[in-house]
C-alpha cells in the first residue's frame, strides 16, 4: 500500500541549505528558551510529596482535584491507580507542615468528596532524590547518542551517516524541550521516556533512508551523491508518511482524551513526530552529503579492490 498513487521524485536536497537555516534558528531559539525560561520540572525531579488515596466507591478525578486544590495544594497531579477507587496524588514540595498536617489537610479535602476516603500513604520525595534523577537521565541520553554514533558508523562504514544520524537525533529532542520551555507545560519523568523514545522512533526512519542508500549505490556507483539521496528518500516517503500519520493519530487521541496525566508525554510525542519527519528528510541525508558523502565510503572494499587492480 502506497500514500501516492506513482513514485515521487522530489528534490529535497536542491533546497537543504534553506533547511538547515530553519533547523538551526529552530534549535537556538529552542536553547534559548531553555536558559532563560527553563523547565517546569515536576516534582520527580524537584522533589515533593506522593500521595496514595483510597474510597469506598468509584470516584471522577475532577471533584478531587478541585476540592484539593481548594485546600491549597496548587499544581497537584490527580490520577487513577489500578481501579476508578485508588487515586495518587503528587505535590509540589510542602516545607512548612510536617507529614502528619498533610496528610490530615488532603484527608478532609477527600472527605469532601467521598466520607469514606482515606489516604492510605504518604511520602515524600527529597530534593536528593530529584537530582539523581535528573542526572540518570543526562547519562541515559549521553549513552544513547554514543551508541548510535558507534552502531550507524559501523553498519554503514562511515562516520558521515554517523554524524547526519546524531545531528538528527538531537535535533528533535532539543525542539521538543524547547517547546516544553515555551509552553511550560510540567517536564517529569514521563516526558524523559518520551523524549527517548522519539530519538528510538526518529533514529528508526533514518536507518530505514540510509538502507535505501546504500542499496542505490551498491546499484549504481557513478551516479551522483545528491541523486542518491533523493532517490533513497522518495522511494521511502510513502512508508514514512504513512506511518506518522497513524502513529500521529493515536498520540493526538492520547492528548486529547488523556487527560492531564498524559498531557506532557503525548505532547512530547507528537513534536517529536513531526519533528523527526522533518529530520529523516533534512538533516540526517542532508548533512552526510555536506560531509562529501560517497559510494567509496560506504563500500570501502569496492575501493579497495579497484586500487589493488591497477597495474
Amino acid at each position: 500500500m502506497e500514500f501516492f498513487s506513482h513514485q515521487t521524485n522530489f528534490q529535497f536536497m536542491a533546497t537543504r541549505k534553506v533547511w538547515f537555516g530553519l533547523s538551526i534558528a529552530l534549535m537556538i531559539a529552542s536553547l534559548v528558551l531553555l536558559f532563560t525560561r527553563g523547565l517546569n520540572l515536576a516534582i520527580d525531579f524537584t522533589g515533593g510529596v506522593t500521595v496514595q488515596a483510597s474510597f469506598p466507591a468509584s470516584v471522577d478525578l475532577e471533584p478531587v482535584r478541585a476540592q484539593v486544590a481548594a485546600a491549597g495544594f496548587h499544581d497537584a497531579v490527580v490520577e487513577y491507580v489500578g481501579s476508578s477507587r485508588v487515586i495518587a496524588i503528587r505535590l509540589p514540595p510542602e516545607r512548612q507542615q510536617t507529614s502528619a498536617e498533610l496528610r490530615d489537610r488532603l484527608e478532609g479535602a477527600l472527605k469532601q468528596v467521598n466520607p469514606g476516603a482515606t489516604v492510605q500513604s504518604l511520602s515524600v520525595v527529597g530534593p536528593q532524590v530529584g537530582s539523581e534523577l535528573k542526572k540518570s537521565a543526562a547519562w541515559a541520553l549521553g549513552f544513547t547518542l554514543l551508541f548510535i554514533f558507534l552502531y550507524i558508523a559501523w553498519r554503514f562504514h562511515t562516520w558521515r551517516l554517523s554524524l547526519g544520524a546524531i545531528l538528527a537525533v538531537m535535533h528533535d529532542p532539543i525542539l521538543v524541550l524547547g517547546f516544553f520551555a515555551l509552553t511550560q507545560v510540567s517536564f517529569d519523568l514521563n516526558v524523559v521516556a518520551a523524549v527517548l523514545a522519539v530519538i528510538g522512533y526518529s533514529l528508526n526512519d533514518t536507518v530505514v533512508v540510509f538502507d535505501r542508500i546504500r542499496e542505490r549505490f551498491e546499484g549504481n556507483r557513478r551516479l551522483e551523491p545528491n541523486v542518491v539521496l533523493d532517490q533513497a528518500i522518495n522511494q521511502t516517503l510513502s512508508r514514512t508518511i504513512m506511518t506518522k500519520v497513524v502513529t500521529s493519530i493515536v498520540v493526538v487521541a492520547l492528548l486529547v482524551l488523556g487527560g492531564p496525566v498524559l498531557r506532557g508525554f503525548s505532547a512530547a510525542l507528537l513534536i517529536g513526530i513531526l519533528a523527526g519527519t522533518y529530520s529523516s528528510i533534512y538533516i540526517s541525508s542532508a548533512i552526510a552529503l555536506e560531509c562529501g558523502l560517497t559510494a567509496e565510503h560506504i563500500f570501502p572494499s569496492a575501493r579497495k579492490t579497484a586500487v589493488d587492480s591497477l597495474p
